[in-house]
């Protein structure tokens, strides 16, 4: 009785957030409201005073097209923090709004998602920007565990369930059964890497520049892993040889070929954490199938190419980016029935009820 009295009191003083804190993205879900942000991890700053000018969109909008003394940078790489001053304005920016749409006394407890494999001291630089932003408790789980609750998976059952969180920054692919991960592998090829892919291909073949944002858009609208129905783009840059604007068409076989070595890395990583799964969880995995989540899973045709390569059937979740927020939300909804999923630091003792 105590308990929930006491529960009571914490929901009208505090809010609970959970935030999927990634490379490209970053969501927030505060529980009431559900995912209220859903902003680029972009932060533009002014180098002359020091201070923030722009999060998110906005911030997002400027890269590439700020003058000297304002840069737009991503204070996350590779799905850990590079710069905590900068990601602590950030997730401070990202509370302050989210708190607008249910303000409250007191700091909110917060969960957030960072990749499988992360070191103890990534752990504590995420734990601690976030209660530098005004965060009262503040809790961590691995994102490919957060997208498993997200998506409703058995993650408490004695059964297999295999997560491949395709992010900005990293790829997570993770076997999870009893509340834990039996077996994962995070690597480097994601989003930003097929961009960047991208970008080489089109130097190299069409001797043409291109900036991260337009390699985005043609990734998404013609970039397809399996031959299909041609689609072509027409992409504007600056040529290297004359330095002056030029317009070229790009096909869905270009992206194919800019992207395949990534893919075929991709494929390869998950073919690994297959292999070293034991056969009774493997059994699941080959019965439930594998589930795709985060911005990478909507390449086209991604779901096909796994099922050819493999032989195990492949779904893209509904909604796949906002997957690891909802997860967090859940958890961060029902703190006790999901405290065995949380990360805790070597020094840290476990969290008192």
């Amino acid at each position: 009785m105590f308990e929930e009295t006491k529960k009571k009191v914490r929901k009208y003083l505090s809010n609970d957030i959970g935030i999927d804190l990634g490379t490209a993205n970053t969501l927030v879900y505060i529980a009431g409201k559900g995912i209220v942000i859903n902003e680029p991890s972009v932060v533009a700053l002014n180098q002359k005073t020091g201070r923030v000018v722009a999060v998110g969109t906005q911030a997002k909008e400027m890269l590439g097209r700020t003058p000297a003394h304002i840069v737009a940078v991503r204070p996350l790489v590779d799905g850990v923090i590079s710069d905590f001053e900068i990601t602590e304005e950030m997730i401070a920016h990202l509370l302050r709004r989210a708190e607008e749409y249910l303000p409250k006394m007191l700091g909110p407890r917060v969960v957030i998602g960072v990749p499988s494999g992360v070191t103890n001291v990534e752990i504590r630089a995420v734990r601690d920007a976030t209660k530098n932003a005004g965060a009262r408790e503040v809790y961590i789980v691995e994102q490919p565990m957060a997208g498993a609750i997200g998506i409703r998976l058995p993650i408490k059952d004695p059964v297999g369930n295999m997560i491949i969180d395709i992010g900005g920054g990293t790829t997570d692919i993770a076997v999870i059964s009893l509340s834990g991960v039996v077996r994962s592998k995070n690597v480097r090829i994601a989003g930003d890497k097929l961009n960047n892919d991208i970008i080489s291909y089109i130097r190299s073949e069409f001797k043409i520049l291109i900036g991260e944002k337009t390699a985005e858009i043609i990734k998404m609208s013609v970039g397809n892993v399996v031959p299909g129905e041609p689609m072509e783009a027409s992409i504007k840059g600056r040529d290297l040889i004359t330095g002056l604007p030029r317009e070229v068409i790009i096909t869905d076989s270009d992206i194919r070929e800019a992207m395949s070595q990534s893919i075929e890395s991709l494929l390869e990583a998950t073919k690994e954490v297959l292999e070293t799964t034991p056969p009774e969880i493997l059994a699941d995995v080959m019965s439930r199938g594998i589930h795709l989540i985060g911005g990478g899973a909507l390449i086209k045709g991604l779901d096909t190419l796994l099922f050819d390569y493999l032989k195990i059937p492949v779904y893209v979740t509904q909604d796949p980016l906002t997957a690891v927020a909802r997860g967090a939300g859940i958890i961060i909804e029902n703190l006790d029935g999901f405290e065995e999923v949380l990360i805790l630091n070597e020094d840290e003792l476990p969290r008192k009820k």
